[in-house]
């Protein structure tokens, strides 16, 4: 590399924005066509959560999901974001219904509206247990109804990742984006060794989970569809793509055949190494 090539490629480094450093209003704000984007549910609203208060936790006025309409690349969309800073972006009762009516009035809307899914998120709320749960079967059913007609893309940026009933909404997106540095599982490295031991699954061993959960990992077996830098330009050019695709013949997650095919391949008494992984479920071309 020449001393200019490598300094334009310092220079391009230092002037990306980061998206993952940016709290889920920003990011909205982020990926919308300047000056389109108009909040609903905002915290003057203060819709809050009425079961985290009795508990000693004090409530977010949004309930920790931030939702903008406005226009991305030109069409009606509705960005739905997870804040992460709150409750480790936990989903609860009020915060699963403001993502599902989101979708919901996307699909019901004059023009119908694309949705973008921005998922940090460790799954439902333990202090609301069933209710969480309850209301990701929701989203899950708003989600289905909306991708029949316009894209869902879901985003996973943040090295929170997605985890948990949210990560069953992201299998069911349009189109998923990862940057490098997300993850995504249905469990969490934590969740399963507490439940299984360090001998299945080492929570400390951050290059053991990344090689498994990470951003990389997940697009090369075909679990996510596009792989992007940490940076703001970059993630709202892949969701503008992928929203204009348009909806697909069929959703990966209706690929049943494929999808056993891929689980029997796996011998769970003697598993492939992570790095083997890309090659046993490898997507088709």
């Amino acid at each position: 590399m020449t001393p200019e090539e490598e300094h334009t490629d310092w220079a391009a480094l230092l002037a990306r924005r980061s998206f993952i450093e940016l709290d889920a209003r920003a990011r909205a704000a982020g990926l919308l066509d300047d000056g389109t984007g108009r909040e609903l549910c905002g915290p003057f609203d203060r819709i809050e959560s009425p079961w985290l208060e009795p508990q000693g936790v004090v409530p977010g006025s949004d309930d920790g999901v931030v939702v903008v309409k406005g226009r991305l690349g030109g069409r009606p969309t509705v960005v739905i974001a997870i804040e992460q800073a709150f409750q480790g972006g936990g989903v609860g009762e009020v915060s699963g219904v403001k993502i599902a009516t989101a979708l919901s009035l996307a699909a019901r809307d004059r023009v119908p509206a694309a949705a973008v899914l921005l998922l940090e998120t460790g799954g439902v709320r333990l202090q609301e247990a069933n209710l969480g749960l309850a209301t990701v079967a929701e989203v899950c059913s708003a989600l289905l109804e909306l991708r029949a007609i316009q894209p869902v893309v879901g985003v996973i940026a943040g090295a929170l990742g997605c985890f948990g009933g949210m990560s069953i909404a992201a299998g069911l997106c349009t189109t998923l984006i990862m940057t490098r540095e997300g993850r995504l599982g249905l469990d969490g490295p934590q969740v399963i060794e507490s439940e299984a031991g360090a001998a299945e699954f080492d929570a400390s061993d951050h290059t053991l989970i990344w090689s498994i959960n990470g951003g990389t990992q997940r697009t090369s077996t075909g679990l996510a569809d596009a792989l992007v830098l940490d940076d703001v330009t970059a993630v709202r050019s892949a969701v503008i793509e992928a929203v204009g695709r348009g909806v697909p013949r069929e959703h990966r997650s209706g690929r049943l055949a494929e999808l056993r095919a891929r689980l029997e391949a796996v011998d769970p008494a003697d598993p492939p190494d992570p790095a083997d992984l890309a090659a046993v479920w490898a997507p088709p071309r």
